[in-house]
């Protein structure tokens, strides 16, 4: 498990030296856990190193309503039972608030890749999944936000066998 956790450290680093040189803003780096949130995720654990990137792209809905872009982007790892699979994620997200509003809606979906697919419980089919959410983000503090997501893992059909993952997931975050 010790290798995952470096592995998940190596991914961060190099997903912010990858912003950085695309000269994009971080929203905001955090840690999330999942739990299951269906009988197929049964046994399984899931914790991830999460940062998400302001995209230039922000609409006035009016009323002080906004929609905001982002690319959220995570290094992990996978468990079912004692098997680990290290996974990584980037892909867009959505964020609907309104200004002077601690509470977010945020949805969004990324591409998934699994060091491992083949679990004591499940077969996942292949290495390529697709990582889709939506939730509440509520900002605590100025610095500090609590997040909800529903998650669901799939392979999006690309594999004959796709059971897919449910999840329930919660995390810290440090907003900059």
């Amino acid at each position: 498990m010790r290798s995952y956790i470096l592995w998940t450290l190596g991914g961060i680093l190099l997903l912010c030296r990858a912003a950085m040189g695309m000269d994009l803003t971080p929203e905001a780096v955090g840690a999330r856990t999942s739990f299951p949130g269906n009988t197929h995720a049964e046994h399984f654990f899931e914790a991830e190193i999460c940062a998400d990137w302001d995209l230039p792209w922000r609409w006035n809905l009016g009323s002080d309503w906004n929609l905001l872009t982002r690319l959220d982007t995570s290094a992990g790892w996978l468990q079912n039972r004692n098997v680990y699979s290290f996974l990584w994620t980037l892909g867009p997200g959505l964020a609907l608030g309104r200004e002077r509003w601690p509470v977010r809606l945020v949805g969004g979906g990324s591409p998934t890749l699994l060091s491992r697919y083949e679990f004591p419980d499940h077969d996942l089919g292949i290495p390529l999944q697709f990582t889709s959410y939506g939730g509440l983000e509520w900002d605590i503090t100025s610095r500090f936000r609590l997040d909800y997501r529903y998650k669901h893992m799939s392979n999006g059909g690309l594999d004959g066998h796709n059971p897919g993952l449910n999840f329930h997931s919660v995390g810290l975050s440090y907003v900059f």
